[in-house]
């Protein structure tokens, strides 16, 4: 009770735990290496030091996020004072991914404690170092009735998943959100899902080649392209293509060198499943660059991708790696017939220096959330929600909207006693005039 009613201690948790990832920073910037060669800049920035900002944004407003919100009362109920009050949901579950395992893991976790909740938090399997550390923070910063890790793969989980949660928030692919979804239905119990999809990048012949082409190479690449909301294929207008091709080939060389398996700044694919899965949707024919892997440590290069037919391995789901699909275009009817063949998408991404396009493309098409000019930045405002739509997840968080999603919010009406308008009340005769007449002045 202590930690649902009491904002103090929440902010005490949530100090402890931001020493802690600072003190263990290290640690976990290892780990991430050790699992899959994540370069230390990129675990820096989309792991360790997203997590500290998280925790320090939602220190400072947690006060005011948790406080009653006066809302203008309705005359109906007048005289009145009417409020929304938050209230945690209760015991959270929180499934986290691989492919960011430390930053999706722990920033759920901050929003569920901020909002008063008590949280058991699964890992990922696939990541053991990171998991292992993620399990040594928990148990410094929290009793086993505030936060607790368990660990264990899919059997596991899905026994989890038939205990009754109050709340639970899964980050991963299309297929096992719709295992948890199907699993939470069973108790009613209210879910968040941050999935993903085939997100397009679309450059039209506006765009700045150059600029376009080094921001979705960083995109794209990162991380191996293990990203959710990396672009997953390009639709770049046909006069452009092999100008944009170009750049991007420059830029890949720039950015990872002429052997990029050399690299340092290249991470690897997770584990032998996922190269195998990425490996056969490279067909050697369409391969304008890249296309070199070696199966004994995970690797795939940077690859590009010419003109796949729709129906092809590489086309039919999200890719999920290092394998970027780039295919021309001549109007808005060919993007629409391509981007309508597949479910709405995480993320979508426009570049283009023609304005009207570039909003006629984002309000036409329904996705989680994107950019003009750019790609994947859009998450890294906590002012931003963060979260899919329809095949690309439910709900959202990051900041104020984390808070949000792991509490309910309750309607109140508070009513003094100095007066009381009888015309609520039966007998009803000879009252509905009236009532109608003042509902006509509202």
């Amino acid at each position: 009770m202590e930690l649902k009613n009491n904002i103090k201690y929440r902010k005490k948790l949530l100090q402890k735990l931001l020493e802690c990832v600072i003190k263990h920073e290290n640690e976990i910037i290892d780990a991430l290496y050790k699992d899959f060669k994540k370069p230390e800049f990129e675990s820096f920035i989309t792991e360790t030091n997203f997590v500290i900002s998280d925790l320090k944004h939602t220190i400072k407003n947690v006060n005011r996020w948790s406080k009653p919100k006066m809302v203008w009362p309705s005359i109906l109920n007048f005289p009145s004072r009417e409020y929304i009050y938050s209230e945690p949901y209760g015991k959270a579950l929180i499934i986290a991914p691989w492919n960011y395992p430390f930053q999706l893991a722990i920033c759920p976790l901050v929003a569920a404690i901020a909002a008063g909740n008590t949280v058991v938090l699964k890992p990922s399997e696939l990541t053991i170092h990171t998991s292992q550390i993620i399990t040594k923070i928990i148990e410094e910063c929290f009793t086993i009735n505030e936060a607790l890790v368990v660990q264990g793969g899919a059997e596991f989980t899905q026994t989890q998943l038939e205990k009754k949660w109050d709340y639970i928030f899964f980050t991963g692919s299309v297929f096992v959100g719709k295992i948890v979804a199907k699993a939470a239905a069973v108790n009613l119990t209210p879910v968040t899902l941050e999935l993903g999809g085939k997100n397009p990048c679309i450059v039209d012949e506006t765009a700045n080649l150059e600029v376009a082409a080094k921001r979705i190479v960083w995109g794209k690449f990162m991380n191996a392209g293990q990203t959710c909301i990396a672009p997953d294929y390009i639709l770049v207008q046909a006069k452009e293509k092999y100008n944009f091709i170009n750049c991007l080939k420059a830029e890949i060389t720039k950015a990872y060198g002429e052997n990029p398996e050399e690299s340092k700044d290249f991470a690897r694919i997770i584990n032998i499943k996922n190269w195998n899965r990425l490996n056969n949707m490279i067909t050697p024919n369409k391969v304008i660059f890249g296309g070199v892997t070696n199966e004994l440590e995970n690797y795939i290069s940077p690859t590009l991708i010419d003109e796949p037919e729709l129906n092809s391995e590489v086309m039919l789901d999200e890719i999920f790696g290092p394998i970027l699909p780039i295919i021309s275009y001549n109007d808005e009817q060919d993007i629409e017939k391509i981007i309508s063949n597949y479910n709405k998408p995480l993320s979508l991404y426009v570049f283009s220096t023609n304005k009207k396009f570039a909003e006629k493309i984002i309000t036409k098409y329904s996705f989680g959330g994107g950019c003009i000019n750019d790609c994947v930045i859009h998450y890294a405002n906590s002012r931003l929600p963060f979260g899919g739509v329809g095949n690309s997840g439910i709900g959202a968080y990051h900041g104020k909207f984390g808070y949000n999603t792991f509490t309910h919010q309750k309607a109140i009406v508070k009513k003094p006693n100095w007066l009381d308008i009888p015309v609520r009340y039966a007998p009803y005769k000879n009252k509905l005039k009236y009532f109608k007449k003042v509902l006509s002045w509202l």
